[in-house]
């Protein structure tokens, strides 16, 4: 073949491969949302988002799952873990589910069920290495760890740790409360927070062999009666992010990645000044860029958007109303482009075009309505 057909033909072939690498990474995402219902109401659907109109699409939906309060994803994303809970907080510890995601629409297979060692099981994180599952349990104060096997498939509870104090608010922290637990971007260290102890635990994380021990220091305080809830790191690992539930505000801490150790450096209020009602914040969650932070407020029914600033701080860009009573879980796209809002009392999930270099938000389309939406998993 003359030199030149073979340039031509190379190009060609490389042309394709750069088309269908690009369209590719243009495929509409999958996500799961969970519907915090009991017996056969308790599901956990699929939808695709278009990511040119930001419509969701739905899938497979997936029954026999009780109050499947929240759901983690394998970094292979092969495997997906939620919690299951005939009574949601009742006496008997609850349990983590774990499914084999199977195909792009979302279908799901269960492999078993593993005890969460405690009660109101409430957040689910999977480490780096796709080997441990962490949870926290909110009424009885607890955290644990699992080991993940080959199959994906969870073995018995590997570690536990028993929260134990009070802090300030007699009605809601006279106990602890563990609500969230996170590995760092290292994978050495899981950082749980606790409500009820104004505490942000920190636990030397062994994900071979899914043990966790107390670090030296073992927790940073958040402010007296913040209670708290959600946090997340920065995605350059210099800065941990926690919403506090019971304040309606959001504390920004300093994060020695060596030591584990946590420095706080701001607290920020979630509302806007004039507000006199009564809110409750949820969840946060910070753009792949870490540009731009989100926190919803249960209560005032709203998005507050932030930017961040070189040093980690945060400023007010604007508080959004949510279209939808109780926002109480977040997610964000890989691109950084769209906003996924789950407003569960509300029974609705609406999405939200970001913009780029305001960091504002916007509603696009109408609210979908899901019954009670209590956690949003992106399969990126």
């Amino acid at each position: 073949m003359p030199l030149r057909s073979l340039v031509t033909s190379a190009l060609l072939a490389l042309g394709t491969m750069v088309s269908a690498s690009s369209l590719a990474a243009a495929a509409d995402p999958l996500l799961f949302i969970s519907s915090f219902e009991a017996g056969e109401k308790g599901a956990i659907q699929a939808y695709t988002l278009d990511l040119k109109t930001g419509a969701l699409k739905p899938q497979t939906k997936t029954t026999g799952v009780e109050h499947p309060f929240f759901l983690a994803l394998s970094p292979d994303r092969k495997h997906l873990y939620s919690i299951h809970a005939k009574t949601f907080s009742g006496k008997e510890d609850e349990q983590v589910a774990a499914y084999d995601v199977l195909g792009k629409n979302g279908e799901l297979k269960l492999l078993n069920r593993a005890s969460s060692k405690g009660t109101a099981s409430c957040y689910l994180h999977v480490d780096a290495t796709g080997k441990t599952v962490l949870v926290a349990n909110y009424t009885s104060g607890s955290v644990a760890s699992l080991p993940i096997k080959a199959d994906g498939s969870l073995g018995e509870p590997a570690s536990f740790f028993q929260h134990k104090g009070a802090s300030v608010d007699k009605s809601r922290q006279k106990e602890p409360h563990a609500h969230s637990i996170v590995a760092s971007p290292d994978n050495r260290f899981a950082l749980a927070a606790d409500l009820g102890l104004d505490q942000v635990l920190v636990y030397k994380l062994d994900a071979a062999t899914a043990k966790m021990t107390p670090n030296d220091p073992p927790f940073a305080k958040s402010p007296p009666g913040a209670g708290p809830r959600h946090l997340t790191f920065s995605p350059n690992g210099k800065q941990v992010y926690v919403i506090n539930e019971l304040s309606n505000s959001v504390t920004v801490f300093d994060y020695d990645a060596k030591a584990g150790a946590l420095t706080s450096r701001q607290t920020i209020s979630t509302l806007p000044k004039d507000f006199t009602g009564t809110s409750y914040c949820a969840d946060v969650k910070v753009t792949p860029n870490g540009k731009f932070l989100y926190g919803t407020n249960r209560g005032h029914d709203s998005v507050a958007a932030y930017r961040i600033g070189d040093d980690g701080q945060l400023t007010l860009v604007e508080i959004e109303k949510s279209l939808g009573g109780g926002p109480q879980n977040l997610a964000i796209t890989p691109e950084g482009e769209w906003l996924i809002c789950a407003n569960m009392p509300g029974n609705s999930v609406v999405v939200f075009k970001i913009d780029g270099k305001t960091g504002e938000i916007s509603p696009v389309g109408e609210p979908v309505k899901h019954a009670s939406p209590s956690c949003i998993m992106l399969v990126p």
